[in-house]
């Protein structure tokens, strides 16, 4: 580099308060390294500085010892040992010694370590001085003196804190022997102390210097290293660039004036700012990083990672610009030298990646982040403004019998379908996006016209309702809807995403295809199920949970032939507890295969006390028949209970053939193999299906009791579909149980429509353990269960 370009880099401006850490100076100079370079000097020497203060506390001990009682000079030496050993083990710390750049605190602290030596080295002459002869002052003299030479040499990278323990030192050698010797001694003495303190500050300047000449050697040997790079990288745009002092082009560099698109010529001497905004500068609509960048250049500040755009022939490009104030060999302000980059491409793949991580990437709509991040601003500026916004949860009904029974790739076009809809009701007020899986939801930035959103809930579950034509399949699913207003039902966004979700909750469990606005009381009802959940999980282990037996007669003679296990809970505070509560709440919370397994090996151990011809019917769920060890944990429970296999049957409803594969299937083959009977419960009520009839040795049908009581009030529906399933049954070699028969004229019409077995209040309700054993094990036993 010749003179002009060395000029280019600021020279160090050693500031006497900066050298003592008195401040931190404002200047270009970086600070952080060089007080880390004094501190990692002082850890170098620390050792040293603690054995010359123990030798010294040694040989003043020696010189003082037929003088001054032996016990002072114990307890000095000590305190000076430990004084010196706290010291050199602060500035061994780790952070002084690996440290790359320190805080002007740690320097300051130096001080606190200069204090505390030179007030403990005081003491000798002080305190043991008016005890001493000629000879002892001259020893003690000269052992000061050298201690507080070897700190000057040694610790002069910490110019105050040496300065500090030199003065303190010095000062109370002047004032005793001013007293038990010469004045002359005794300027002598103040004389080398000032002159050790010069001597300090001189050397710890010395040392300033260097380290800062070395940074700027760096940042010259950085500079010279991308001026190299840039010539050898002719496919990439990082270029160097300068201004003069009136922030005008200097000696435009090829590269930055091509990124340009201009002649390196024309734009010297142009002004910066100009160039940058392009065909903006005339009508000052410049970009908010281009005002941030003259700023910068105003205050002579220095920057780094600036980013602002730029217009390329006509094109938006983004530059990245980072630089630092010159000054020349007088400290006077010559420009600015930075570099630039164009990050264009890699802005372009983090707009990508955030787009990606706020975007679903089915459907293309906001997902989980964007909603909440938006949803945020709106809540912040409802509470700004003292308005009110909005947040729908959507849920699509049915939307799981799409999935199981036509697959996945059906399911995700039909999510692309719905998502559609609802895009076309969203208005500028309104973000539709995609929580995932089959929810949705809406965020309603102004949610003042509180029936306009109201009408929006049920335009959404109007819409969604409507059937699709997909893969020429037509396809019928609703939509529910929670609805949350802020900050009346949440005041941040996390709680009103929770009241919307409450709010959902109570607009499934009625039935799905409505919407609901939040109310507290559903976050009571929340809570009772919280509660009533923590307490179904001990309930098996706390012995809660007991089964009542209902019998199953014969429609034709009324004799007992079996009895349905009956699941019940009485907690000790809430009572008896519904089963209408507790099975769905142990469903979602994923107890069923806990408590099954249970109620299986208790129903078939009480059921091998009972007669031979007595079976016992247990009601199985989907989510246990899709467990493949559920047929071995059956087996294990007849083996153990010692019941045969022909007097257990388990009931299973439509939905365990709903979910997708086989799995639920060939466990049931398993369970069959072992001798089981195997029961459908509930037929007619769901997504009825004939295939798995014919597929799947199911020895009854049991008949739900709504279509008897719907044949009973004379219902034709009811009564076809009874004799419907009746024919079915026989041509397939099943019985069938007609379930709820609560009269005797009841009982007569399923007798008349050929029903083989009846359950319900008129033969008997759920029995206590006890009394169903008394039943199934009398000699009338298989007589006669009627009451």
């Amino acid at each position: 580099m010749n003179s002009q370009t060395t000029s280019q880099f600021a020279r160090p401006r050693i500031d006497a308060r900066a050298l003592l850490g008195l401040y931190d100076p404002a200047d270009t100079t970086d600070w952080g390294p060089i007080r880390a370079a004094q501190l990692h000097a002082g850890s170098q020497l620390a050792l040293f500085m603690l054995a010359a203060n123990v030798i010294g506390a040694s040989l003043v001990t020696m010189i003082l010892a037929p003088l001054v009682p032996l016990w002072q000079l114990a307890s000095w030496s000590a305190i000076v040992a430990a004084v010196g050993a706290a010291v050199a083990f602060r500035r061994l710390a780790r952070r002084h010694r690996e440290a790359v750049t320190a805080p002007l605190s740690d320097v300051r602290d130096t001080v606190l370590d200069g204090i505390a030596l030179g007030a403990v080295w005081s003491i000798a002459p002080l305190a043991f001085g008016h005890a001493v002869d000629a000879n002892a002052a001259l020893g003690l003299w000269i052992v000061l003196s050298l201690l507080m030479t070897a700190s000057a040499v040694a610790m002069a990278a910490l110019p105050l804190a040496t300065i500090i323990f030199v003065s303190i030192v010095g000062g109370a050698l002047v004032v005793t022997l001013s007293l038990i010797a010469s004045p002359m001694l005794a300027a002598a003495s103040a004389i080398f102390t000032v002159l050790l303190a010069m001597a300090t500050f001189a050397r710890g300047k010395a040392l300033v210097v260097i380290r800062a000449g070395e940074i700027a050697i760096a940042e010259r040997d950085e500079t010279l290293s991308l001026l190299l790079r840039e010539g050898e990288r002719d496919g990439e745009a990082d270029w160097l660039w300068e201004i003069d002092a009136q922030r005008r082009v200097a000696r435009a560099n090829p590269r930055f004036s091509k990124s340009l698109g201009l002649d390196p010529k024309a734009i010297n001497g142009m002004p910066f700012l100009q160039v940058l905004a392009g065909p903006t500068w005339e009508d000052g609509n410049f970009a908010a990083g281009l005002r941030e960048l003259a700023e910068k250049l105003k205050t002579r500040e220095p920057f780094h990672d600036l980013l602002l755009p730029v217009l390329v022939h006509g094109e938006e490009r983004w530059w990245e610009m980072s630089a630092s104030p010159r000054y020349d060999d007088a400290n006077a302000f010559i420009g600015f030298r930075g570099v630039g980059s164009d990050v264009t491409e890699a802005r372009k793949s983090a707009d990508q990646i955030s787009k990606m991580a706020r975007f679903d990437t089915l459907t293309g709509l906001p997902n989980r982040l964007l909603l909440n991040e938006t949803l945020a601003r709106a809540m912040g500026e409802a509470e700004k403004w003292g308005s009110r916004c909005a947040f729908m949860m959507i849920d699509l009904d049915r939307f799981k019998a799409v999935n199981d029974t036509l697959g996945h790739p059906v399911g995700d076009r039909l999510l692309m379908r719905v998502s559609e809809r609802l895009k076309h009701l969203m208005s500028e007020n309104e973000m539709v996006g995609r929580l995932g899986g089959d929810e949705f939801a809406v965020v309603v930035r102004d949610a003042t016209d509180t029936a306009g959103i109201e009408r929006l809930a049920q335009a959404i579950i109007d819409t969604v309702s409507r059937p699709y034509e997909i893969d020429q399949n037509t396809l019928f699913i609703g939509a529910s809807v929670g609805l949350a207003v802020g900050p009346r039902d949440g005041r941040t966004a996390e709680m009103l995403i929770r009241s919307a979700d409450l709010a959902l909750y109570r607009s499934k469990d009625t039935g799905g295809g409505a919407f609901h606005c939040y109310e507290p009381q559903l976050h009571m009802a929340a809570e009772e199920r919280r509660v009533l959940e923590i307490a179904l999980r001990g309930a098996v282990e706390n012995g809660e949970m007991h089964l009542n037996y209902q019998p199953v007669v014969s429609a034709a003679t009324g004799g007992l032939m079996g009895f349905e296990a009956l699941l019940r809970w009485t907690h000790p505070e809430f009572g008896v507890v519904s089963p209408a509560k507790f099975v769905p709440l142990a469903e979602d919370a994923r107890l069923i295969p806990q408590i099954g397994e249970w109620v299986l090996r208790t129903a078939c151990d009480e059921a091998a006390k009972w007669d031979s011809n007595i079976r016992v019917a247990v009601n199985v769920s989907p989510e246990q028949l899709h467990s493949p060890s559920f047929a071995t944990m059956v087996a294990q429970a007849l083996a153990q209970s010692g019941l045969p296999a022909e007097r257990l049957e388990l009931e299973v409803t439509e939905s365990v053939f709903m979910r997708e594969g086989t799995q639920a299937i060939h466990v049931l083959e398993k369970v069959l193999e072992l001798g089981v009977r195997l029961s459908l419960d509930d037929f007619g009520t769901g997504y009825s299906s004939l295939g798995y009839l014919a597929h799947t040795r199911f020895s009854s049908i049991k008949i739900d009791r709504s279509f008897v009581q719907g044949a009973s009030k004379g219902t034709k529906e009811a009564i076809a579909i009874i004799r419907a399933v009746v024919a079915l049954a026989d041509s397939l070699g099943m019985a069938t149980t007609a379930e709820g028969v609560e009269t005797e004229e009841e009982h007569h019409m399923v007798q008349q429509l050929g029903c083989t077995k009846v359950q319900g209040y008129y033969f008997g309700r759920p029995l206590p353990v006890q009394e169903a054993r008394v039943l199934a094990i009398s000699p009338q036993g298989g007589a006669s269960a009627a009451a």
